[in-house]
């Protein structure tokens, strides 16, 4: 009897195998032969399910982001709560934030493929912040985006250079534990009214 074939199954498998791979490599050292090896799909399967390397990457990282913003929605009202959840996110999924970094070298300050889409994924983000100025919750003193660029570099940053991290604050259960509050407090502080 001959195998089913499933291409949710293997669209699924390609994405995670194209995941770790971006998130490894880059865009410019990801090779199409590795996910295909490691998805244990054809290569041809990626191009006509997802189209070129670079437009995998866009799409993978595309779903990453729309998954964070899922999991782990702007809350101005509770900014210590955010924090959290965004920090234990990235921690269980450090290869957003490496794929993002990725995405910076490849294309720097250069338009990039989905750039549309990206500023409406982030048009709400901006909006929930913008809400909780107007509603006097958080601090009005910088604009929504300027505000929202501050708070995630304040939040993501040890985790893409975690090497840093334990450099300058430790590596212990206690360290990451104090940088944690202590990342709390600098968020509440930049957002006080």
């Amino acid at each position: 009897m001959a195998a089913v074939r499933d291409p949710e199954a293997t669209k699924a498998r390609i994405f995670d195998a194209a995941v770790a791979e971006f998130a490894r490599h880059g865009i410019a050292g990801a090779r199409i032969d590795r996910i295909a090896s490691e998805a244990k799909a054809n290569k041809q399967l990626i191009y006509a399910y997802f189209g070129n390397k670079a437009e995998l990457f866009t799409q993978v990282l595309g779903r990453c982001m729309v998954d964070l913003a899922a999991a782990v929605p702007v809350d101005p009202d509770d900014i210590d709560g955010w924090v959290d959840r965004l920090l234990d996110y990235h921690a269980a999924h450090p290869e957003l934030l490496r794929l993002l970094y990725w995405e910076g070298i490849a294309y720097g300050s250069a338009e990039l493929p989905d750039e549309a889409a990206r500023q409406d994924h982030y048009a709400s983000k901006i909006a929930a912040i913008a809400d909780g100025q107007a509603r006097g919750v958080i601090t009005d003193a910088f604009p929504p985006g300027d505000l929202l660029i501050l708070l995630v570099a304040l939040t993501n940053w040890s985790t893409v250079v975690p090497q840093m991290r334990r450099i300058l604050a430790g590596d212990e259960d206690t360290d990451r534990d104090r940088l944690r509050a202590s990342i709390k407090e600098a968020a509440r502080r930049l957002v006080a009214c």
